[in-house]
């Protein structure tokens, strides 16, 4: 280049610009074109929403590894056709709890922790509006049925943001009160008894108690407590039940893990949950939202317990396997259902350790170690399938999931 005459160095030069230019132009045409992109067009007619609470990336290896081995197949809910990631800070603090980032899911904004569903601005106990119903709501008042399947109780903080509205996530008998009295949500399982019978001793942070079972009974449902008691309202065709099968959160999966014949009958575990769960709320013809959360894999990574984390994230996967088998059925309801797997947020800091070893084998619990006992504040990942699927293999916010869920649900 240097040997070459002024007019051919200018010619290049000028060449070279024209090129920049129009490369510089093409990326900010691109980047205004995504920017601009317009609302999703798809459409589901029923959305289940699974949550593995506190999982994070490590806890899916170790419970592969534990199920298949270092080699072997991927767990189910890695076999969702997306993946995305989500950002999950709270409005106070860089590190959410349970009840802000379901909150987030629930309503499309950001949530102080500890808030459910309710914008308390004021500290004073009392709920703002917030900007729209939550998308269970919003499920409701276009025809569909919905239901909240989980393993703590069924008022904790993450099924709670999706069907009530309260400034503390311990006021759960009054969470209880509005799920039977206010939102009546179709099909509520999982632990909680006691939040749903009580006394003035026994009043919530919200001061709230009372019998909301009779409250449920004369609104319609059917109460049940075990799992022959839960088989029996499904096959009689009942429309609305309430499960409450423990005092408090459910019996921890740690020794039914992939053994069940076991699995005991009084207390149904959280895969025979969602089957009947999807019985009863297939039967609406307008569609219906889900929510089903393995609550305890939380629980384990607080505790530092390898076995228990792996019990339940593989238990959380059985459930994924009820949901996809389900799915999979009819050609129409892979077109219409709308399935989104992510966690709240990671707690634990959870990783796995090199042994030097070898690989390891089916049946073995890694060498794992924990960096604390409480949440974290790292971005988690997000499996989807079905139409919205699209909008959700990318970097987001976990507002922006809520509003994906309400653009495309018909």
């Amino acid at each position: 280049m240097f040997g070459e005459t002024p007019l051919k160095k200018r010619q290049f030069l000028e060449a070279l610009l024209f090129l920049s230019l129009i490369l510089v132009l093409a990326g900010f045409t691109a980047k205004k074109e995504y920017q601009n992109k317009s609302e999703p067009r798809s459409t589901a007619k029923n959305i289940i929403f699974m949550v593995p609470d506190g999982m994070g990336l490590a806890d899916v290896t170790a419970a592969r590894i534990f199920k298949n081995g270092s080699e072997g197949e991927n767990l189910y809910l890695e076999t969702l056709s997306t993946i995305g990631y989500q950002r999950t800070h709270a409005a106070d603090s860089s590190a959410t709890d349970s009840a802000a980032a379901a909150s987030a899911w629930a309503s499309g904004d950001k949530f102080r922790n500890g808030e459910i569903s309710c914008l308390d601005n004021d500290q004073d106990s009392k709920c703002e509006p917030t900007p729209s119903p939550t998308i269970l709501e919003t499920a409701k008042d276009k025809g569909k049925s919905t239901g909240l399947v989980v393993t703590s109780t069924v008022t904790h903080a993450t099924p709670a943001a999706f069907g009530a509205h309260v400034s503390s996530r311990y006021c759960e008998n009054e969470i209880a009160r509005q799920y039977i009295q206010i939102t009546e949500v179709d099909v509520i399982l999982g632990g909680g008894l006691s939040r749903f019978n009580s006394n003035g001793k026994q009043a919530d942070e919200c001061g709230t108690f009372g019998n909301f079972i009779a409250d449920a009974e004369n609104n319609g449902y059917q109460v049940v407590y075990t799992t022959k008691e839960l088989e029996n309202a499904v096959a009689k065709g009942s429309k609305k039940i309430l499960g409450l099968f423990t005092p408090k959160g459910k019996t921890p999966e740690l020794f039914r893990v992939n053994r069940a014949e076991q699995y005991s009958n009084e207390e149904p575990t959280l895969p025979q949950m969602t089957a009947a769960a999807l019985k009863v709320l297939e039967k609406d013809k307008d569609g219906f939202f889900l929510l089903v959360e393995g609550s305890q894999i939380d629980w384990a990574n607080h505790r530092n317990d390898i076995a228990y984390q792996v019990a339940e994230t593989l238990a959380f996967d059985h459930a994924v396997q009820v949901v996809m088998d389900w799915i999979n059925e009819k050609p129409s309801r892979r077109q219409h259902t709308f399935v989104i797997i992510t966690s709240d947020h990671e707690t634990g800091g959870f990783a796995i350790n090199d042994t030097g070893e070898g690989s390891y084998k089916p049946g073995d619990l890694v060498d794992g170690a924990w960096a604390t006992t409480r949440h974290t504040a790292g971005d988690v990942l997000i499996w989807s399938q079905g139409p919205g699927s699209e909008y959700l293999g990318r970097a987001l916010d976990n507002t922006d999931i809520y509003k994906v869920m309400r653009e495309v649900l018909k």
